[in-house]
């Protein structure tokens, strides 16, 4: 596939924060295709495609190679890694238990989130009725984006943030055809549980994480 191919305008960069605008640049490219796994992501063209110097390109894939979405190889520069089942399916473990811990700590205040939650989750019902499924992508991970914020843990969050849920989500249904988005009628069951502020209720989020991880073989 020509990496110039399916590219859309480059968009008007801050000049503060450059790197992590370049990171959701390079992100946002591999999530919708532009580059492939194993393909080549070239630090000079980026630079020049978004008139900035190498230095917060060069910034931006040392964080992602750190995320292990790309690799760089001697020689040979960065390329996007190709994704297996079992990197989809490890995250999801790590992903459950921080946000077990998100709810343990956000019940409390999950009262005061409800109307934005039923809200997200009447938008997810809706996307899923008319098969939209970016949208029900993003407001499936918007919902958890609310319940891990209302714990009040910022590094907690952080992390959450760090493990590019939303790609690595994207990236399962485009290469692996596996389907690890939530069902609103789940969410409406954890609405409930928020509601009573149930004890149950890290468990029951947890497991619903874990629902949708793919399963390695034995």
């Amino acid at each position: 596939m020509n990496s110039t191919s399916t590219a859309t305008p480059a968009p008007a960069l801050r000049r503060t924060g450059l790197a992590g605008q370049i990171r959701e640049f390079i992100v946002e490219g591999i999530s919708a295709g532009r580059w492939q796994p194993g393909e080549r992501i070239v630090e000079r063209r980026i630079a020049t495609e978004l008139g900035v110097s190498q230095g917060p390109v060069r910034e931006a894939l040392r964080q992602l190679e750190a995320l292990r979405l790309i690799e760089s190889l001697p020689n040979r520069g960065a390329r996007v890694r190709p994704f297996t089942e079992r990197d989809m399916a490890e995250i999801f473990p790590v992903r459950a238990g921080l946000e077990r811990t998100a709810v343990e700590l956000a019940l409390p205040r999950l009262a005061e989130r409800l109307d934005v939650l039923e809200e997200q989750n009447q938008s997810l019902a809706e996307a899923a009725e008319s098969g939209d499924l970016d949208a029900q992508i993003r407001l499936s991970i918007g919902f958890h984006r609310v319940v891990v914020e209302s714990s009040g843990n910022r590094l907690l969050m952080s992390v959450w943030e760090s493990l590019g849920i939303e790609l690595w989500t994207t990236l399962s249904l485009r290469l692996h055809n596996t389907e690890i988005y939530s069902k609103s009628a789940e969410h409406a069951a954890l609405i409930e549980a928020f509601r009573r502020q149930d004890p149950d209720a890290p468990r029951m989020l947890h497991d619903h994480v874990m629902n949708y991880a793919p399963k390695t073989p034995c």
